[in-house]
């Protein structure tokens, strides 16, 4: 990595408000662990991280109740309203510790399911790359474009041969993830993940292709879809 420290930042100030559960989706069990537990254990596992950063909404109090509130490798700080602010927020946390030429790597609390393999294969591709990158997989389901109607009726069907859908962890500099992400919400830019920050700033990221079934739990069936995979992981 040339001089570079790996760093990881979970977001984890969402409220889940699609999975009708008494607490964020983040803190829902799978095996008797929280789902938080299991994607930072996964991460931090299997990269040489020098340390990891967990955004936390204000209101939270199950974080003291979770295996990783105990582990010396994770930090915490008060995470904001979008996910944008909650990924700041935590590079503003880590300024002091972290250099402008350090990786950072953001993953999704909700997506439990990353391989180790996928992970190795990020950070490899990426190790000298001036921009960075993130994990994706490419589109395999036929795509169509609705007419808006009360019936939505298609409109054209998508040529898939350029789509991919975008996964996390997503891989970028710190210094110039801190840059992008902060133009963005200075202007009101609306973006969706890091990748969308780097792009509007002028950077085009990698795509690095990654298994199909790094999935984000969203809806209730999402749970027993990742307690699956995980047992045949």
């Amino acid at each position: 990595m040339k001089n570079a420290d790996l760093w990881l930042i979970v977001p984890a100030a969402g409220i889940g408000q699609r999975m009708n559960a008494e607490c964020p989706k983040q803190y829902l069990k799978i095996n008797n662990r929280f789902i938080l537990d299991i994607t930072l254990s996964r991460l931090l596992d299997n990269a040489p991280f020098k340390g990891c950063m967990v955004p936390l909404n204000p209101k939270d109090h199950w974080w003291p109740e979770s295996e990783s509130a105990r582990d010396d490798r994770v930090q915490t700080c008060t995470g904001g309203k979008e996910r944008a602010d909650s990924v700041l927020s935590a590079l503003v946390a880590l300024e002091g510790q972290a250099a402008d030429n350090d990786w950072v790597l953001v993953h999704d609390a909700a997506r439990p399911c990353v391989h180790s393999e996928d992970l190795s294969r990020l950070i490899e591709t990426l190790s000298e790359h001036p921009v960075g990158g993130l994990l994706a997989a490419p589109v395999a389901d036929t795509l169509k474009l609705a007419e808006a109607g009360s019936l939505p009726v298609v409109s054209e069907t998508i040529d898939r041969s350029r789509l991919w859908r975008a996964l996390t962890p997503q891989m970028f500099r710190f210094g110039a993830l801190k840059q992008a992400l902060s133009l963005c919400l200075e202007r009101g830019q609306a973006i969706t993940d890091e990748s969308s920050a780097m792009e509007f700033s002028g950077n085009m990221p990698v795509l690095v292709e990654g298994r199909p079934d790094n999935l984000k739990i969203t809806v209730p069936s999402d749970l027993a879809l990742a307690e699956f995979i995980l047992g045949r992981q």
